[in-house]
């Protein structure tokens, strides 16, 4: 026993590798994503209790680039299996719960010290193949963001329990930042491993136990991310993952007595399901669920006529197109003054022409596949929709073809309509919509903005002019969770942009701040009084 205050290293940001030609990063994790491809494939059972648990229904995993090939066998499991989970969960809550919060501390360094060393290459390697990631984006998602999540968290960590109330004389006040009572219930999305990730490890850390159930097209990289928590030191039953699909495990999970939280990025439409479950259920419950959700978007960049032109144009290609469009930031709807809009297109333009399309092998390659096929069909229909609609007008792409992968060209409308279905739906995939204003008509077009979708997660405002920087800052206060000047709407970072978003975007509890991890306890205040007294009487009763 040790009678030491611990304190955790000031963590700072994973600087993110470059992987230029020549490197040895680069050298390094050809080799190793050469070998993840050649090997046969993986089988990615459950894990419940620590133990690997097979099922009779399995699935392929594939890679979206190169649907022909194999990577895993997904052990799919139903109801069963995911109660199992649960029992599981509940049988280490106890010792879990009591361990040294230092201690809880220590797994997770390590866990982050193992990624940012020996175990990046097969993170990155997985992401990319199971994810379809360019070198970059897994780079900055699955080794970077994760190791963020892993160090900035027990510093949150840390930050929460020194907390503490003022005390009078004769008393001591303390609080107790408790695990919830009960299992924590992590519902996580296909398009970040570092989301993947941190939504049952933030619960975990605070000392809670959790029941984690992956999306089955990111299975191959949380497979291996069980492996480098196991390996860093994590007792099993801490986090027990349940693979399949949704409505079963949900279905299960929802309504058991001991559901203390629910962790949850992916749809809308699915959150406001489990959202209305824990309402219907909310007699059988031992307490109220925490309820904490970041899900849709439909993100926007608003141009004024003092804007950079160029730095508008980088910002919706990257913005736009990085992993495919598929992040719940990724910028799906502009607004570009008439005056800019002829130096904007041909910028855009002339980038995209220079955009290579391809496997996660060929580093040269910036857009790669979307995720699955119904990925694939569901924004296909959005583009031939809009091919055939009056009113809009192709600028870019338009293209694509599931022959081998799931691809589709980078896709720029143009449209009369702002209310048009592609400025106000959330396609999540390589298409962005323009509207094109009348320059006076700025003041109207912030109105515009902020009421044509029910998201409000991320945004941004170009402008050079400092007075129309603080009108856009103000007026699309309600906007977004995330704002940018003269930025894309993209790349938050852990410890600088706490992210999330409100309205129908989610809960806006920001991943990446203590407010996140304050969701996953249940404080106590505790009173001591050190010199209690002896008859009720008071002074004014003399």
């Amino acid at each position: 026993m040790t009678n030491s205050r611990a304190s955790v290293p000031t963590p700072v940001n994973e600087p993110v590798r470059s992987y230029a030609p020549g490197s040895p990063e680069r050298a390094s994790l050809q080799r190793h994503l050469a070998q993840m491809k050649a090997q046969d494939p993986v089988q990615i059972p459950a894990i419940i209790g620590g133990e690997a648990v097979m099922t009779d229904t399995q699935q392929d995993v594939v890679a979206p680039h190169e649907h022909a090939h194999v990577l895993g066998h997904l052990h799919n499991v139903g109801a069963p299996e995911a109660k199992q989970a649960v029992d599981a969960a509940l049988a280490a809550r106890e010792a879990w719960g009591r361990m040294a919060w230092q201690d809880r501390a220590a797994i997770f360094l390590k866990a982050a010290d193992l990624l940012a060393g020996p175990w990046r290459d097969t993170l990155n390697a997985s992401t990319m193949l199971g994810q379809s990631k360019n070198v970059y984006q897994a780079e900055i998602d699955s080794a970077c963001e994760l190791i963020d999540f892993l160090r900035f968290n027990v510093k949150f960590m840390e930050f929460i329990y020194e907390q503490q109330p003022i005390s009078s004389p004769g008393v001591w006040n303390r609080t107790q930042y408790r695990p919830l009572e009960g299992f924590v219930f992590a519902v996580t999305p296909f398009n970040f491993t570092a989301i993947q990730a941190n939504l049952p490890i933030a619960p975990a850390m605070m000392g809670n136990t959790v029941v984690f159930k992956p999306s089955h097209t990111a299975t191959y990289s949380a497979h291996y991310t069980m492996q480098l928590l196991a390996e860093a030191g994590l007792p099993p039953g801490v986090i027990n993952m349940v693979p399949g699909r949704g409505a079963p495990i949900g279905d299960a999970i929802m309504v058991h007595p001991e559901l203390a939280g629910l962790h949850f990025t992916g749809s809308t439409r699915t959150f406001k399901h489990l959202w209305k479950m824990a309402g219907q259920h909310i007699d059988t419950y031992k307490g109220y669920p925490r309820l904490v959700g970041e899900t849709g978007g439909k993100d926007f960049v608003v141009a004024h006529p003092s804007a950079d032109a160029q730095a508008v144009a980088t910002a919706l290609v990257r913005g736009a197109f990085e992993y495919q469009g598929q992040k719940c930031s990724a910028a799906s709807r502009a607004y570009l003054p008439a005056s800019l809009w002829p130096t904007i297109q041909t910028a855009m333009k002339e980038q995209l022409d220079e955009i290579k399309m391809g496997t996660v092998e060929d580093f040269s390659n910036f857009i790669n596949a979307v995720i699955s096929e119904r990925a694939f069909n569901d924004i296909t229909s959005y583009i031939d929709a809009a091919k055939a609609a009056d009113g809009v007008t192709l600028i870019h792409g338009g293209g694509y073809d599931d022959s081998e992968g799931y691809f589709i060209e980078p896709t720029v409308f143009q449209v009369e309509d702002p209310m048009y279905r592609t400025m106000c739906e959330e396609i999540f995939g390589p298409v962005l919509t323009v509207y094109v204003y009348e320059d006076k008509r700025f003041d109207e077009i912030l109105k515009v903005v902020d009421a044509t979708s029910p998201y409000a997660l991320t945004g941004s405002i170009f402008a050079q002019d400092r007075r129309i920087i603080a009108q856009a800052t103000e007026a699309l206060e309600q906007s977004a969770g995330n704002f940018y000047i003269n930025d894309k709407p993209t790349g938050a970072v852990v410890g600088q942009q706490p992210f999330g978003g409100a309205r129908a975007s989610g809960t806006n509890d920001k991943a990446g701040a203590y407010l996140n991890l304050l969701r996953w306890t249940s404080p106590r205040s505790i009173k001591e009084t050190f010199a209690p007294p002896h008859h009720f009487g008071y002074p004014f009763l003399g």
